[in-house]
């Protein structure tokens, strides 16, 4: 991707590309920049190192729940995980080696984060204005913004009225201390979502008390988790038509599941029944049966992975409190019934805000547009949750509804990073100022995708953090990610406008 616009653009760029955030996203954008010849782009991070979600979450249990040799690039398979499912740590340690590997370090500036980013549709370059320590410019501009922030960032934050008035520590799992000790003191957790469930079995036997506040049971299958050991890795090492066969198995196998997702939920009803012999193989109790059943259509909700949850709840210094929580003081907990639970530790295992990470930055396009305003209100849309209509020269990873219930991000990421890259060397290829999705084409595209969503699981009656506060699905890709790859592997020139076009 040879740049050869600088000749007859009248305004000076810094940088021909900027990609904001090191997490999977920046990290395969910059990867495949540098791939197609591209090499004067810098990845802004705001934290000190790289690996987003990876780098900040390190609550005891953190562990992905797609399998370990799914998560990882096409490009750069991992034959060496330890685990079926791999902990927090050796995901960040993967990101590492990739950053190393190919060469991209020196392209990240750490402690750098974005904090207002205008577009100047004269020239079609962005402005954008950074924060942090000196090192680096605090103003500079580029043809082309790739935001890369991740939906899995912002901690979203229970609405308990008093939370502020609590007395002792409070500590999402988002930003856990891993120096905290829970030894002896009377812990409470808020949530019971996939951060929850793999942090309440690890702090369970340190806590002397542990309340769990459950708003809605889960649905959980068994994680059948396992060690990979040293024969195995070295098999998949020396053998990588064995590796790559395997993790074709695991595609394969994760994507055949989309049809109860989407088209036919009727089919989430034989997964329900292993997820309920699960349940009643581990727990005998009946009244703690009818409080862990959950009463909404499997999917709807994200399905947890956990062999060891249950169990946890059963220890005798646990209990699990299903009466809504009325308030917080200074002390404890006081749910609807008046029922008091004091406590020394709140933690908040409430998940994250899936536009949050937008909510803190002033992205300007045409016509002094705030992209964050837009998506943290009822607008959150995009054209394959990359492009958006008023924001030329922007694209977005992990965008509006790239989300999956089924498969692995890293395969939408992917796409992503190949349809970006493919409409820059198309703007280049015209030598124009900017490349833009149509707005009708973002409309239309939208409708159909929200068309398709009605039948889905994710809108067959449960409250979710998929759905927006009118009930419509701005989170999930409703369909394959075989169909997502149609989609965005060929470059459509006639869905995009191409202005100031030079001869």
């Amino acid at each position: 991707m040879r740049p050869t616009y600088s000749v007859w653009l009248t305004r000076e760029v810094d940088h021909e590309v900027v990609v904001v955030g090191s997490g999977f996203s920046g990290l395969a954008m910059a990867i495949n920049l540098k791939k197609h010849g591209q090499h004067d782009f810098i990845v802004l991070e705001k934290s000190a190192g790289l690996g987003g979600t990876w780098r900040d979450n390190r609550y005891p249990g953190c562990a992905c729940d797609i399998p370990s040799h799914l998560y990882s690039y096409s490009f750069e398979p991992n034959p060496r995980w330890s685990r079926a499912y791999s902990p927090a740590e050796e995901i960040h340690s993967y990101l590492r080696h990739c950053a190393s590997k190919y060469a991209v370090e020196d392209h990240l500036w750490f402690d750098s984060p974005l904090q207002v980013a205008e577009y100047d549709e004269t020239s079609g370059v962005w402005t954008l204005t950074i924060g942090g320590p000196r090192e680096h410019p605090a103003v500079i501009r580029c043809r082309a913004l790739v935001l890369a922030v991740g939906a899995l960032h912002e901690p979203a934050f229970p609405d308990a009225p008093g939370l502020g008035d609590f007395a002792g520590e409070v500590v999402h799992t988002a930003w856990w201390d891993p120096a905290m000790s829970l030894k002896g003191k009377r812990v409470g957790v808020v949530g019971t979502g996939a951060s929850s469930t793999q942090l309440i079995p690890e702090i369970a036997p340190r806590a002397a008390e542990l309340t769990v506040f459950q708003r809605t049971p889960p649905w959980i299958l068994p994680k059948n988790d396992r060690e990979f050991g040293r024969v195995t890795r070295r098999l998949f090492e020396r053998l990588p038509s064995l590796h790559r066969a395997y993790r074709s198995s695991l595609y394969w196998r994760s994507e055949a599941q989309v049809l109860g997702f989407t088209s036919y939920p009727f089919f989430m009803k034989a997964a329900q029944r292993i997820a309920l012999r699960h349940l009643r193989s581990q727990v005998a109790d009946e009244g703690l049966l009818g409080l862990l059943t959950p009463d909404y259509t499997m999917g709807c909700k994200r399905i947890l992975l956990a062999d060891n949850y249950y169990p946890a709840l059963q220890r005798d210094n646990v209990a699990l409190e299903t009466t809504p929580i009325d308030h917080v003081d200074a002390t404890g907990v006081v749910t609807a019934d008046g029922t008091r639970r004091d406590l020394d530790v709140l933690v908040l295992g409430t998940g994250f805000d899936v536009s949050g990470s937008y909510a803190f930055l002033d992205i300007f396009g045409k016509d002094g547009r705030n992209l964050g305003n837009e998506w943290t209100g009822e607008q959150m849309e995009a054209h394959l949750g990359a492009a958006v209509s008023g924001f030329p020269n922007l694209f977005t990873l992990l965008g509006p509804n790239t989300g999956l219930g089924h498969n692995s991000m890293l395969l939408m990421i992917e796409a992503q990073v190949d349809l970006i890259i493919e409409a820059l060397k198309e703007r280049d290829r015209r030598r124009a100022r900017s490349v833009e999705v149509l707005t009708e084409v973002q409309e239309d595209f939208n409708r159909g995708l929200q068309r398709r969503s009605r039948g889905s699981v994710w809108l067959s009656g449960c409250h979710s953090w998929y759905l927006d506060k009118t009930g419509v699905n701005r989170v999930i890709w409703p369909g394959s990610t075989v169909s997502f790859r149609r989609q965005t592997r060929d470059f459509r020139p006639e869905r995009y406008v191409f202005d100031g076009v030079r001869t």
